[in-house]
């Protein structure tokens, strides 16, 4: 028989005390999704300073990634076991120690398992940050909590590139790790002074749910390790990878089982017999592929084509991650409207992300920065129109005292489509640049004739071949296939705008179908509101 949710805690009186006690919160999370991108970015300079390998650096980012989704699954549990303000306290003062730790540390397994430490840090931050909003805030502010919460996954991830820049490029790559530690500094300040202490709660250890726990987390982090290998070490040809999966899907079936009938689980899985809660948790994972066509394309081409540095293409990135702190909460506005339908705001944002990648497809190798300009644009309004709509649909049929389970499932599902949608998207990449690489030489080994020069004299890059069809030089034929290549490349991105697309208009397809209307939250609270079936 399945427990029913534990009375929900007294309502505390919003205050600017307890207000600064969310920025605290919202400062970590930030923090937390920063450290992540950062470090990715800026694996090669790491990677130069530990002396270490390719292989043994993408360790770095695998151990990471699968340690934080694993913590995002247990951290609302421990929050409401130990208390929120100690639990917060305890990673954020972890998360900054770890941080100031690692530049220190050159011996490699000990510097792998110090960044697996802060993993597990750094993934319970986000879900507190869901935790706290749904708790404290009142409803006529709810939204804007929401919008708070947002910004971990629109404007963290975008500012990303440009610290990695500035840290890489002009301070030293230390600080990569150490930008952290005033924010932590200052978060810690905050929650210690804002947030209410709730009395420990050690009795829910008698319900403690450690199978559970120990076959979800398990199961999956070597999902994410399976997803950060795979392309690497050639997917199921490889015996550690088909290894990994067979056990990752045998104990997350086993985990799932187990949540089902425990009395006092980490997912509360009936919740998804809820249309909107189940809306949520598949568009959320479709918004977080689709906005890879704002961050992850530009910069494959910048990096890949032009040959750029991370600093010269970093301001595109920048321009959809610092409007967000006026976009989000503009956009929270407009939703607490009784009149617009979060369901319409968030078709309009994913028709917008569509037409900001049909324009993307349009890629040739004359692009330049100034051509992204309009499209990041785009991407910055519709990103956060997509991610509001989402968040307000599945949380208004949460109650209080679910918020743990829904925040547990919320950024498990976040952490693991974030690393999911990234592995899809360069994998269709590199597949697809094979396959225009392979109709490209064909079709010049078929027409040889268009590559040969008038003479000698003419010979170049695009044409490299002499009148009687023999090579002009190793040089003009290196850069033919130079020219071959990053056609290949753009070719590649462009089908990948195209692929995102179709990824847009399909959660427009489910949010017509499955979600139901709702209300703005404070508008509940003056009149009861019966929703037709279908609506």
């Amino acid at each position: 028989m399945n427990g029913q949710p534990a009375a929900a805690p007294a309502p505390h009186p919003f205050t600017l005390r307890l207000a600064l006690g969310l920025i605290g919160v919202l400062i970590a999370a930030l923090a937390s999704g920063l450290n992540d991108r950062v470090t990715d970015i800026a694996l090669a300079d790491i990677r130069a300073a530990l002396g270490i390998s390719n292989d043994q650096g993408s360790w770095l980012i695998a151990g990471y990634q699968a340690a934080e989704v694993a913590a995002m699954m247990i951290a609302p549990w421990f929050a409401v076991t130990l208390s929120l303000r100690r639990f917060a306290l305890g990673v954020a003062f972890g998360f900054g120690l770890t941080a100031a730790l690692l530049p220190f540390v050159t011996h490699y397994p000990l510097f792998l398992a110090l960044r697996v430490l802060q993993g597990i840090f750094g993934g319970a931050l986000p879900p507190l940050l869901m935790t706290v909003a749904l708790r404290f805030l009142p409803p006529p502010l709810k939204l804007y909590g929401l919008s708070a919460y947002a910004l971990t996954a629109t404007f963290g991830p975008n500012m990303a590139a440009t610290l990695a820049a500035f840290w890489t490029d002009s301070v030293g790559w230390a600080f990569v790790f150490w930008q952290i530690i005033p924010a932590m500094l200052i978060a810690i300040l905050l929650i210690g002074w804002g947030i209410p202490q709730d009395p420990v709660r050690f009795e829910r250890f008698r319900q403690m749910d450690l199978f559970g726990m120990l076959t979800g987390c398990s199961g999956i982090a070597l999902l994410i390790l399976v997803l950060n290998h795979g392309e690497r070490l050639d997917w199921l040809n490889s015996p550690l990878i088909s290894a990994m999966l067979l056990a990752s899907v045998a104990l997350l079936v086993v985990f799932f089982i187990n949540e089902w009938f425990h009395p006092l689980p980490l997912f509360r899985l009936q919740m998804l017999s809820r249309p909107n809660l189940t809306h949520g948790l598949l568009t959320l994972a479709g918004v977080l592929l689709v906005a890879l066509s704002g961050s992850a394309l530009p910069s494959a081409y910048f990096s890949q084509v032009e040959g750029f540095r991370t600093a010269q293409f970093a301001p595109l990135a920048l321009m959809i991650g610092a409007p967000q702190l006026l976009i989000a909460p503009f956009i929270a506005m407009l939703l607490n409207l009784r009149w617009i339908d979060c369901r319409w705001v968030l078709s309009c944002g994913a028709l917008l992300l569509a037409s900001s990648c049909l324009m993307g497809s349009q890629l040739t190798s004359d692009w330049a920065r100034q051509n992204f300009w309009l499209i990041q644009i785009m991407q910055a309004f519709g990103q956060p129109m997509m991610i509001l709509p989402v968040l307000m649909s599945a949380t208004s049929v949460v109650l209080p005292p679910e918020g743990p389970f829904a925040s547990a499932m919320f950024n498990t599902v976040r952490g693991f489509s974030s690393v999911a949608a990234g592995t899809l998207v360069e994998w269709f990449i590199s597949h697809r640049e094979q396959f225009h690489s392979h109709i490209l030489l064909d079709g010049a080994a078929n027409r040889s004739w268009l590559m040969r020069a008038g003479s000698a004299s003419e010979a170049s890059a695009s044409a490299p071949l002499l009148p009687d069809g023999s090579i002009s030089s190793t040089e003009n034929i290196a850069h033919f296939s130079t020219l071959v290549k990053h056609q290949a490349q753009i070719l590649s991105i462009s089908d990948s705008y195209l692929l995102l697309i179709a990824f847009a208009l399909l959660l427009i397809l489910l949010t017509a179908w499955l979600p139901k209307r709702v209300w703005p939250p404070q508008t509940l609270l003056q009149q009861p509101v019966i929703t037709k079936p279908g609506i």
